[in-house]
C-alpha cells in the first residue's frame, strides 16, 4: 500500500483554506497513493475554540466535497477531521471516504484535553466538544486501519486495542500545538509504532492560525513498525509519501511479538 499524508494551514476563511487543501490533494494524487490523509480540523480554523465547534455547522457539505473529490481521484481519503454537530453534542470526528466516494468509516475522538496551567490558564475541549466512545478499525485494499486523532496519541491504550482488533496502520491526523510538538510528537508516533508492531501515519496542521495567536508543529509523518521514519514533512504546505510493505511488518511482528506476550489488561 502506498499513503499520502498531507500538511496544511487552514484558517477562518473556510472556502480559501479548502481550495488549497483540494489542490495539495491533488498534487498527492499525482503520485497514485492508495490512500490520502488531511490533518484534524482540515478545513477551518477559526477565533477560539467556541467559533471552530460553530463550524460543525459545515460538517455535511465539506464532507460531500471531500466524497466527491476521492470519487473524481478515484483514490480512499482519511479525512482527518471536522467538527460534528449531532443532538447529544459536538464531535470532533474523522470520516473515511473510499476511491468510490462513499463512506467507509467514521470515528470521533475519545480522549478531550482539558488543562488547568500554573499561570491560570485553562482549556477545557470538553466545555465545547463531547468525546467519542467507540474504537474503529476499517479495511482498504487488504490492510486494516485504525482510527485515532490528535491527543488520542498520548494514550497507548487505545493503540493497544486497535493493535488487537487487527490494525496494520493507524492513522494519527493532528493540530499538534508548537512546543509540545518539538518535545513529544516525534517520539510518541515512533513509541507508538514500535509497541504495536503497526505502520504509523500522522497527517498534522502546520504554522499560526487564529491571527498569530496558535502555532501548529507540523512535522507530517509516517513510520515504519520498527519505529523508522519513513517520511517527515519540513515547515511547508504539501505532503509526503511513504510506501507500506505487509511482509516487513510480519517480519517485525514474529521478532519481536509484544502482542502475545500482554500480561495485564
Amino acid at each position: 500500500m502506498k499513503i499520502s499524508v498531507v500538511q496544511h494551514n487552514p484558517q477562518d476563511d473556510l472556502s480559501a483554506s479548502l481550495n488549497v487543501l483540494f489542490e495539495t490533494v491533488k498534487r498527492a494524487a499525482d503520485d497514485r497513493p492508495d490512500l490520502i490523509a488531511l490533518p484534524e480540523y482540515f478545513a477551518y480554523m477559526g477565533d477560539g475554540s467556541k467559533s471552530l465547534a460553530a463550524s460543525g455547522a459545515w460538517f455535511d457539505d465539506i464532507n460531500v466535497q471531500v466524497s466527491e473529490l476521492a470519487k473524481t481521484l478515484g483514490i480512499a481519503i482519511h479525512a482527518g477531521s471536522l467538527a460534528e454537530k449531532r443532538e447529544t453534542g459536538t464531535f470532533n470526528t474523522t470520516v473515511v471516504h473510499g476511491a468510490d466516494g462513499s463512506e467507509i468509516a467514521r470515528y470521533s475522538k475519545i480522549h478531550l484535553f482539558d488543562v488547568d496551567l500554573a499561570d491560570g490558564t485553562q482549556f477545557r475541549e470538553s466545555d465545547l466538544i463531547s468525546a467519542g466512545s467507540s474504537v474503529e478499525v476499517y479495511e482498504l485494499n487488504g490492510w486494516k486501519i485504525g482510527c485515532t486523532i490528535c491527543y488520542d496519541l498520548r494514550f497507548p491504550e487505545l493503540f493497544r486495542r486497535l493493535r488487537d482488533m487487527g490494525a496494520e496502520l493507524i492513522l494519527v491526523p493532528a493540530a499538534f500545538m508548537r512546543e509540545t510538538g518539538r518535545a513529544h510528537w516525534e517520539v510518541l508516533l515512533r513509541a507508538r509504532a514500535i509497541e504495536t508492531g503497526t505502520y504509523i501515519a500522522a497527517p498534522a496542521q502546520v504554522f499560526s492560525f487564529n491571527d498569530g495567536k496558535g502555532h501548529c508543529y507540523g512535522h507530517s509523518l509516517i513510520c515504519d513498525p520498527w519505529g523508522n521514519v519513513l517520511a517527515n514533512a519540513s515547515d511547508v504546505l504539501g505532503h509526503v509519501d511513504a510506501r507500506l510493505d505487509k511482509d516487513y511488518l510480519n517480519d517485525v511482528r514474529a521478532r519481536v511479538p509484544v502482542h502475545l506476550h500482554h500480561v495485564l489488561t
